[in-house]
């Protein structure tokens, strides 16, 4: 269970710089809205990942837990109850998101979220680079229409939740790598401005 049911309810107990900070880059070019609501210390490696999939083009919003040992876990806010004003009103801006979770168990990759197209991309490259892909009948499905994931303009979007032996540095590169490549496949597969519209 989470300490925090909204981010207001965080604020009240949490201090931004020393609790906590947020990463929010805006790229107006780019469709593609790149979240990781539980980075830092929270679940590690996820805001690494997520700033090597937006690179210098796509929008990134990290909320980065800055507390020490597992003490940051404090700091986990459900996905669909996470609702920073920025990170909703850039994702409402956005008709392409991809969030990046950490989770439980061995060198998996879950793809959820209520974009089923897109979540084919993602585990059609990820699968491509050998990593172990899961689809369906897990228990990261994040089909919540309020999960992050789906608070863009189109209200669908893809969840990655990552084991944590798969965010260790090593593997981040081809991770990050794959899901660039497919979300240049799924903006292409509808044809120029298709899904950027």
């Amino acid at each position: 269970m989470s300490r925090y049911t909204s981010f207001a309810e965080l604020l009240r107990h949490e201090r931004p710089g020393r609790d906590f900070r947020i990463v929010h880059l805006e790229r107006s070019a780019s469709p593609v809205f790149i979240v990781a609501p539980h980075g830092g210390e929270i679940e590690a490696g996820t805001s690494e990942i997520a700033g090597l999939i937006a690179g210098t083009e796509h929008s990134l919003f990290c909320f980065e837990g800055l507390k020490c040992g597992g003490d940051s876990r404090d700091l986990h806010i459900t996905s669909h109850l996470f609702d920073h004003p920025e990170c909703i009103a850039l994702a409402a801006r956005r008709g392409v998101i991809v969030s990046v979770h950490g989770c439980k168990g061995d060198a998996r990759v879950f793809v959820g979220g209520l974009d089923r197209d897109l979540g084919e991309h993602l585990a059609r490259r990820l699968s491509h680079e050998r990593f172990e892909v899961v689809t369906g009948g897990h228990e990261y499905p994040g089909r919540h229409p309020s999960n992050i994931c789906n608070r863009g303009s189109r209200s669908m979007g893809a969840q990655l939740e990552i084991t944590h032996d798969l965010r260790a540095e090593v593997y981040r590169g081809r991770i990050a790598a794959a899901v660039r490549a497919a979300i240049a496949d799924f903006l292409a597969s509808d044809g120029p401005g298709g899904r950027a519209a």
